[in-house]
């Protein structure tokens, strides 16, 4: 029987790299973007069907729940990155972060699992971040975000494993998608952190230029989807397969030392 597959957030990236393996696994998969219509050839990975998504409108995320029908397997991909000094952050900013981050993926997550818990079998994946489990100075709000993604499935995944559901948060470190071109970053005027806010930022763009590409990331995502049972977290990219036991061993405040010295920061 012939899976569906609902990738959010499709045409570039994470994924497109995870609608394309889906498909090239046998899945019908369709992806979402705001403006499918708008969509170059080169942002439709072949055999990926497109609607409708826009994750602040949720008369948008009950459409798009509904014109998809019976889903096996949801990957709440799509999101936005955000930087800027903690007491700098517009507060509509935030609500429109955690709008897009956390509250759209959870909602459609809702509309999504009753019918994978009725039928038996389900597939949650959370596209997360590893800034959720190695916090970042300036990246304070997309942090928050990715952990309280990781909060509702860890939570949420011991309501459904008895029904066959599995729901997973798969943390890519630095991955080479573009998307430092797209992330929204707010400083203020004369703003004392401004000198080591963007310093930050080169060091963050210059990792993600040299990650890992979007295809490691989809690999794992796939993984994650096709195992009998799920584990609850996967990471890729970052040398995570290391720095994750570190973590465990390491003092925390030497841990978010080395954390912010990989971002040039020093203090």
């Amino acid at each position: 029987m012939q899976r569906t597959a609902l990738v959010t957030g499709a045409s570039s990236g994470i994924g497109r790299a995870t609608a394309a393996a889906l498909v090239a696994r046998g899945y019908r998969v369709i992806g979402t973007s705001r403006r499918p219509d708008g969509l170059t050839a080169a942002q439709r990975p072949d055999g990926v069907e497109f609607l409708p998504l826009d994750l602040t409108d949720d008369a948008s995320i009950e459409a798009l729940a509904a014109a998809a029908g019976a889903v096996d397997v949801l990957v709440n991909n799509a999101g936005e990155s955000q930087s800027g000094p903690f007491e700098e952050l517009p507060v509509d900013a935030l609500r429109r972060l955690f709008q897009v981050n956390v509250l759209g993926p959870v909602r459609l997550s809702q509309l999504l699992l009753p019918g994978m818990r009725e039928r038996g079998h389900g597939r949650v994946v959370m596209v997360g971040s590893m800034l959720a489990s190695f916090p970042l100075a300036y990246r304070s709000s997309y942090v928050a975000s990715k952990a309280a993604l990781k909060g509702f499935s860890d939570g949420a995944r011991h309501e459904y494993t008895p029904f066959g559901v599995w729901l997973t948060t798969v943390e890519p470190g630095s991955i080479s998608t573009g998307i430092s071109e797209r992330r929204t970053r707010y400083t203020a005027e004369g703003s004392p952190h401004r000198a080591d806010f963007e310093r930050m930022l080169a060091a963050l763009d210059r990792n993600e230029r040299t990650g890992v590409p979007a295809e490691r990331v989809a690999a794992t995502i796939v993984k994650a989807v096709e195992a009998p049972r799920p584990k609850a977290h996967y990471a890729v990219g970052s040398n995570a397969p290391v720095v994750f036991p570190l973590r465990r061993l390491l003092p925390q405040g030497l841990v978010a030392k080395v954390t912010h010295r990989r971002h040039d920061l020093r203090r």
